[in-house]
């Protein structure tokens, strides 16, 4: 994903065409490519502000965001479980169908580490 264009610029490519200059002359003099002038000039327009969009999906979303305390009730009830256990229990209790690294991926973002013991087996810790 690309990233957005500097605050700066953008104010002061949509200030060159606010001033009466094309939207291409803007793009010219400041370096940045005409559709970039006519997307700000449009966003100004629409929204009242050059600022960029947020980008990215909204967290929490997705096919895991309204399992994830159920999920994290399961690793905290039984610390034991695996990944491939966990895709197969959501697969079989709820038809949900997911990858074991998204459920990797909830698990770290709730805060959930695998350690190692003394003995060398697995204990997952938060």
């Amino acid at each position: 994903m690309g990233r957005a264009h500097s605050s700066d610029l953008r104010v002061r490519i949509y200030a060159a065409i606010a001033e009466g200059g094309s939207r291409r002359a803007a793009a010219r003099r400041f370096g940045a490519s005409a559709a970039t002038a006519v997307r700000l000039a449009q966003r100004q327009a629409q929204t009242g502000s050059v600022a960029p969009a947020k980008q990215g999906r909204p967290a929490g979303s997705g096919k895991l965001g309204a399992y994830r305390e159920m999920v994290i009730g399961w690793v905290e009830a039984d610390g034991e479980l695996t990944l491939c256990e966990l895709t197969e229990r959501l697969a079989s209790e709820h038809g949900v169908s997911v990858h074991h690294t998204s459920v990797l991926r909830l698990l770290k973002a709730a805060g959930f580490t695998v350690k190692k013991n003394s003995a060398g087996q697995r204990d997952r810790s938060r």
